[in-house]
Formats: C-alpha cells, structure tokens, sequence
C-alpha cells in the first residue's frame, strides 16, 4: 500500500485451504485442586499433556469438523509451533467466520481436562483478512465458543474491560484494578509488538533491544502490581503478498465507499484489478483466429525477433510472458519446432480455454474465404481450437529434456484442458533411468496435487517403476504416506498407496525366492518398527534425570521388554536404504543425544555382519530437511557430472510422519566442540592427518577436501538461502569434509538481523591459511566453479521447488511464489558467466571482510596510497 494504490486480494480468488499455526502457550497454568486429597498440584507435578482443538465456526455454527494438534508435555513452556490445515478454502469463507481455539489437559481427565478457550474473527472490522501472529487472551475454565457474537473473545477492547472481563474471577478482579492508562499503554504496546513480528515495522537490531528490556520492564511492573497470570495463546495466520479483502461469491463489490462531504481521498474497492483487459484479449484471439489458417510454414524470424526469442528462452520457468512474447512465440510455432528448448515456452503461450471458433460471425474472414483458392482448407484450419493445435504441434515437436519435463507437471498447467499436457510429460520422464528418478521422487509425489483424478497417468507411472525397483517402492511407500494427513488431498495419496499395494502383491517370485507378498510385508514392518521407536522416545522422555539416566533407560527396554527388537524375526529393509537388511539393534552402541526432543541414536546390525547407525526423531518435523538435504544430493550430482568433485555429505534423511523421521548418521564433531578442545580447525586435522612436510602440518590431500567441502556447502547453503547457522550445526569429519545439519530456515529466512550472504565462519578461513593465502584462493575459485555450474541447472532446480508449491513444508508453504523468486534471484540468471564470477567473489570478498575487520583497513589504506 502506497501514498496512491491499495492492492489486494479478493478472498473469493483464493482457492487455497485455511491455514494457520498454533505457536506456544504463554503464562502458567493454575493449579488444579483433586477433591480426594484437596491437595493443589501443578501443572509440572502432574506431567500435564496439553493440546490445543480448533473449530471453524460460520456465522455462529460450526463448519467442518475439528482439528487437534499433538499432544505437548515439555515443561512450563508449551510450544506446539505446528501448523494446521483446514479443509474449507478461503473462497468458501464468509464474512464472520471465527475460529474456535479450546486448550485441553489430557492428565485431568474429560471432565476436568478444560484449560481455556479463546474466539478470534478471521476478518477484521475493515472486511481484511487478519494476517501474522495473534495473541490471543484464554478464558479460563470456558469453552471457546463460536456463536455470533462470541463470549469469549481473544482479543478485547478496551472500551468494554471491564464488562466483558468481569467473570467474577480472581486473576479478572486483579486486572481491574490495573489504571486504564496503564492498560491502554499495555494494549498499544502489543499492538505494535505484533506490527513488529509481521514486519510492518523496520527493524533496528541494537533499538530493538532496548526496547524490548523497557516492554519487560512495563510487564513486570504490571504485573507486581495486580498479581494477576494469565493465559495467552500465540496463533500465527498466513500471510499473502497483499491484503486479502472478504467477497462472497457473485458480489459486484466488496462494501459500498462512504460519499464524505470533506475533502477526504475516498479509496474505491475495484474486485477487476488484475484481471485481464476483454479489449484486449478480444483482439489477441482474433489476431491468433486470422492467422491460424494462412499463416506460412516456412515463415522464419527476422534477426531482431530471432534475439527476442532467444531472450524469451533465457526466461526462468517462475516468469510469466507478456502478451507480445505470447504472439512471437504463436507466430513462429513451426520453426520454433527443432528447438526441444522451446517447447515449454510454447505451451505457456497458448490459451487453453480457447473454444472453436465461429468464423460464421466474422466478415472479414467470410470476405477472405469467397476470394480465397483455398477457402476450405482455410475454414477448416478456423474451426480447430488453439488447444487443439497446440496439442497436434506438441506431438510434433523434438523431444524435451526429462528437466523440463517437470514445468509440464507444475500448478502451471493444473487446469483440465492441459491433461495431454501432463500425459506428455509423463511419458518424457519414463525416458529417465531409476536413478535419475529417484532424485525427483520426492517432487513427483508433490505434483499428484495438481493432477485432476485421483488416479492419474503420472500416479500410475510412479507405481509402475517402483514394483519393479525396491529402493523407489519403498521411497515412494513413505512420501505418500506422510501425507495422509493433509485432508484435502488425502484420498488421492491413499488412492496411489492401494495401487502401488495392489501391484506389488502381484509380482511373481524372484531369483532370490521373494515374491511381490513378502516384499510388501517387508515394507509393512518398516512402520511397525518405526511405530515401536516412537513409544521408546516417549518412554526415555519421561524418565526423570540426567540424559545418562535415560540412555540407561533405553539400553534396558532394548535388552528388557524390547528384546524382539534387539534380533528381529525377519530381517526388515532399512527404511534409509532399502537395499540394506537390518536384523537388530545393538543395545549397548545405542545412545541419546542431549537436547530438548532426546532423538534416539541407534546402531542396527546388518544381514552382511556390518553395522548401520541412524538417528531417529520424534516431536520435530524434519520434511524440510529432507528437501534440503534431497537438493544438496542433486546438486552434489551435477557437479560431478561437470568433473567437479567438493566431497560433499547428502547424507539419507527420510520423514516417516508429520513429526518424526530417521537420519543417517555421519560420524563427525561440531565446529564447537572442535574449538573448545582443539583451539582450532587446524590442530584437530593435525591429530588425524598429520604431516611435518604438508600445509600448516596436514596432508595435502585432508587439506584439499576440507577447502572443496567449505566451498560446495557455501555456493549451496548461499542458493538455498539456509539461515541459522552456527558453529552448532558445522560438522566435521575426521577426513575433513565439513557439512551442515539442521535446516530450519530456507529461502532466506533467518532469525539472525542482516545476516552475512555467505555462510563462512572466521575459524574456517584461519584453516586455510586466512584471507591472503593460495589456499583461500583456490577456495574461491572452487566457489565461482560451482556457482556457474549449478546456474546452468537452475531451471531443473525452480521447477522442483514449483513442484513443491503445494506442500506443507513451512518455509513454502507459508508463501510459496515469494520463496520460489527469492531462489530465483540467487542465480543471477542476467549475467554471463564471467559477469557472475566477479558477482560471487564480491559475495565472498564481503562476508569476510565482516569476519576480518582488519582486513578492511589494510585495503582502504591500499587504496589510500594509490590514489
């Protein structure tokens, strides 16, 4: 919104599902007194299990049925974070809609399990659609309650405090008694803090501080005085890249602008902003309707139309063409034919809702056709659609690239007059070897939402090539299952895991004696196994002590109640690696990390006599580090395809469920652990591979792949716009490949203020002899490399993440075209090579300058004495 312009969204135009996040609970829960003993116990004594049910409420009904998230019991500070989706669109919203938030405490029981409710309207006073974090006040002991008006309002305004507060309550009594400026002061100081989190507000790290300690200090301060806690629940809505205005369905206009007497700017609401010119596409269907059946051949480009086209095809797939690249790109379809690049560009061209046309009504062409040798052939050219001939030309045109095969399955072409467009892409990837194949799987099974049945071409492909490859059956097997829990989509996952069932159970007997029966059973005790890992976790979480008390505790189920689990009846395929048997866990090589989630690091024994070690997760959603991890195993593939080998470590990452999953785990140390023992990188090399004659005291070989590595990952982690890095999740090896763990935050997210573009650490460039030696030198030509190479891929990498558009993963999901162009603009697609070797050394050159601020003075002195 600017001085003169509002845009906006109409709420009808979404055809997305409502979603929303439950964040965390703020305050204490009071204490509950058990009428047996009449004794007040905590919420800490008595373990409580919390969980938070949502209702979609319609002008005071409920609609739909309820949503729960997990249950959370880690201490006084419940956080959920999880996100939640409705199966009623935006589109179907009316204009007072609510949302019913009750909190539950599973430890008291039905009856006495209620926390508290609180109701927040989905649209505010302006018909906008509420965005960003709420904090929402609970009514305790109350229900939420979703009638219009509500009872139980989150957010209350001041005017009627006391009236809409005045319970009878202790804790409301106290709240009273708080002077109303000091509530308003209260009120207005979260109001901002709220503008803040959204981003409204420009943020000035070192100001924000302060400020924050003066908030503290008013809270504190207020609370002091009324002895008053409270129940706050944190709800953060979806964000869209403009306001989103309420409209119903077939409205003329969202609410009619007041007609003031006062010189006032009146802002109009105009719900055809954004909407194509009927003038203009009129005329462009009668320029394409003239030219369909006396358009020649053999017409070829001119030399300035040819260098439009070639700029056309430069274009990421993310960019919409105009409409004068639309008509180039229609006009010379046929010698654009032997390019297979222009294909897509091509289909992104066409009109697909085009009809046939009736040249009855036009006289200009009825004119034509009575002077015309060959009016007939003219007339029957007319009839035939615009799709139609695109789709003739299509089967025509030179094969494509399995890459760009995957634009054809994007949201782009979704609409049902482009199913033989998906059909052809479909029968593009079955060009693809297995292994080719598998680094798409995850993508692919994302793109089943943009099929239009359930039982689509592309489902029946992706079944076809797993029963015959066990490794992309039980990929596929896991991906798919993952997703039953999106409602809107779950028939069609469900649909596609009976039909990989279906086909697997009918293969014959192979030369190993396994038919397609026990090779799905095999399958099948994959979750059952990770069903017995998850109660293990919740067991070990509730031991009482250190992590070495519940280490003890896991050992002892193994070797205890477990013991089936310590040698298995049947050898299970490792759900990592399914090529890989495991027949059981090791108790006493099994261990606990030390963190909040306590993940399971367990050691399985292999059929061969070897071992397999993997970390296992509950509570945390690692879906996004499965992407990334997936990218970096992509990446890693292209590079060597171009001959550039960075050592990187793709290690295997695999969701079992919205909460949980399995890691392969990679002996190795983080960089922290390596600076608080060894003082240095370097010295920590020394201990594995020394040498007196090589650089700073270490091989050269253990050198070079510590320097390929550092650069692999900072050209990678630099695209994928990784945030949150520290010396936490900076892994070693003892080889001296360093890799990252933990991704959290992609696309340019970070909770760091201006975080540096490149993710160096000082530590890391002292190991290769600071910032003037060769080393460091060639790291950055490493860099540069591996920059132009995987530019060269960059259309396959934005495809895969457009394919991803849909998922529920939370960095994209929350704004899916604004993550997809912010990956775009890491590829400086509009420099040459050349161009983007300078860009990518400016990149580096100022990161460290950041690590080394005496080096910025060595330069600007430099600089000093040669002007």
């Amino acid at each position: 919104m600017t001085g003169n312009e509002f845009r906006f969204f109409l709420s009808y135009d979404i055809n997305l599902p409502v979603t929303f996040r439950i964040e965390r609970l703020e305050g204490s829960l009071p204490p509950v007194k058990f009428p047996d003993s009449g004794i007040d116990s905590t919420a800490e004594e008595r373990r409580a299990e919390l969980y938070v049910e949502c209702v979609l409420c319609m002008d005071g009904a409920p609609f739909g049925l309820p949503m729960k998230t997990r249950l959370e019991t880690n201490g006084s500070a419940y956080c959920w974070n999880e996100l939640i989706t409705l199966s009623t669109k935006y589109r179907d919203l009316s204009r007072y809609s609510q949302l019913a938030l009750t909190v539950w405490d599973v430890s008291l029981g039905k009856d006495e399990g209620l926390i508290g409710g609180a109701t927040i309207p989905l649209f505010n006073s302006k018909l906008q659609l509420k965005t960003g974090k709420q904090k929402l006040r609970l009514w305790l002991g109350k229900e939420a309650d979703g009638s219009f008006p509500t009872t139980t309002p989150g957010k209350v305004p001041s005017e009627s405090f006391a009236g809409n507060f005045g319970s009878g309550t202790q804790s409301d009594m106290l709240l009273l008694q708080v002077p109303r400026h000091e509530r308003g002061e209260l009120e207005r100081l979260e109001k901002l803090l709220n503008k803040y989190e959204r981003g409204q507000i420009q943020r000035v790290d070192w100001l924000d501080r302060l400020t924050f300690k003066a908030m503290e200090k008013i809270k504190d301060r207020e609370s002091s005085k009324t002895g008053s806690s409270h129940l706050y629940l944190v709800v953060d809505f979806c964000s869209f890249e403009h306001r989103v205005v309420f409209q119903e369905s077939g409205a003329n206009f969202v609410f009619p602008s007041p007609i003031s007497s006062t010189n006032e700017l009146v802002i109009v609401w105009d719900p055809e902003v954004g909407k194509i010119n009927p003038s203009e596409h009129k005329q462009l269907k009668l320029a394409r309707s003239l030219t369909r059946g006396i358009i020649d051949k053999d017409l070829k480009p001119s030399s300035n139309e040819r260098k439009s086209i070639q700029r056309i095809l430069k274009y990421p797939p993310t960019r919409s063409l105009s409409g004068d690249e639309r008509q180039l790109l229609w006009k010379f379809r046929f010698s654009l034919m032997t390019e297979k690049r222009t294909l897509t560009k091509f289909l992104r061209c066409v009109e697909w809702s085009d009809v046939q046309v009736s040249f009855e009504s036009c006289s200009l062409v009825l004119h034509f056709i009575d002077y015309c040798e060959d009016g007939k052939n003219l007339a029957t050219s007319m009839w035939l659609s615009e799709a139609k001939q695109a789709l003739e030309l299509m089967g025509k045109w030179e094969t494509i690239d399995v890459s760009d095969a995957l634009e054809l399955l994007s949201p782009l072409f979704e609409s049902e007059e482009v199913e033989q467009v998906r059909a052809y892409a479909v029968s593009v990837l079955e060009r693809a070897d297995d292994e080719e194949l598998q680094c798409y799987l995850l993508q692919l099974v994302q793109a089943l939402r943009f099929e239009r049945t359930d039982k689509s071409r592309l489902s029946q492909f992706l079944v076809q090539r797993s029963v015959n490859n066990i490794e992309l059956a039980s990929f596929l097997r896991w991906y798919v299952a993952v997703e039953f829990h999106d409602h809107a989509y779950t028939k069609r996952f469900y649909c596609t895991h009976e039909l990989l069932e279906e086909n697997m159970m009918k293969l014959p007997a192979g030369p190993d004696e396994e038919d397609g029966f026990k090779f799905w059973q095999s399958l099948v005790r994959q979750t059952e196994l990770t069903a017995q890992l998850c109660s293990i976790t919740r067991d070990v979480r509730n031991v009482r002590g250190n992590t070495q008390k519940k280490i003890e505790k896991l050992r002892q189920l193994l070797s205890g109640l477990l013991s089936e689990l310590t040698y298995f009846e049947e050898p299970i395929r490792s759900p990592l690696a399914p090529s890989v048997l495991i027949t059981g866990i090791v108790p006493s090589e099994s261990s606990i990390f030390k963190s909040a989630l306590h993940p399971l690091r367990l050691t399985f024994r292999t059929q061969t006599g070897g071992t397999s070690k993997i970390i296992f997760k509950k509570g945390d959603d690692i879906r996004q580090d499965q992407l990334v991890v997936q990218m970096v195993s992509l990446m890693d593939r292209l590079l060597k395809l171009e001959n550039l080998d960075l050592h990187l470590t793709p290690y295997k990452v695999l969701a079992t469920g919205q909460d949980e999953g399995m890691l392969e785990f990679i002996p190795s140390r983080s960089l922290a652990q390596i600076l608080s023992e060894h003082r240095s990188i370097t010295s920590y090399l020394q201990k594995f591979h020394p040498d007196d004659h090589g650089p700073f005291g270490i091989t050269a070989t253990c050198l070079e792949t510590f320097i390929k590595s550092c650069a692999g990952y900072s050209v990678i982690t630099y695209i994928l716009g990784i945030g949150d890095r520290h010396l936490d999740n900076l892994l070693l090896r003892d080889d001296g490949r360093l890799f990252h763990v933990d991704f959290g935050f992609i696309l340019g997210r970070d909770p760091k203020p201006f975080p540096p573009p490149m993710k160096l650490c000082k530590e890391m460039v002292e190991a290769m002899g600071g910032a003037e030696s060769q080393y460091y030198t060639r790291f950055k030509s490493y860099c540069c490399e591996a920059y132009n190479i995987l530019r060269k891929s960059s259309n396959l990498i934005l495809n895969l993440f457009h394919l991803m558009a849909g998922s529920n993963i939370p960095d994209i999901a929350s704004d899916p075209e604004k993550g997809i162009l912010k990956l775009q603009e890491k590829f400086r697609l509009d420099l040459d090579d050349e161009a983007a070797i300078h860009f990518f050394q400016d990149l580096i050159n100022e990161s460290v300058s950041a690590l080394f601020p005496q080096m910025v003075e060595t330069i600007h002195r430099w600089a000093q004495y040669w002007r």
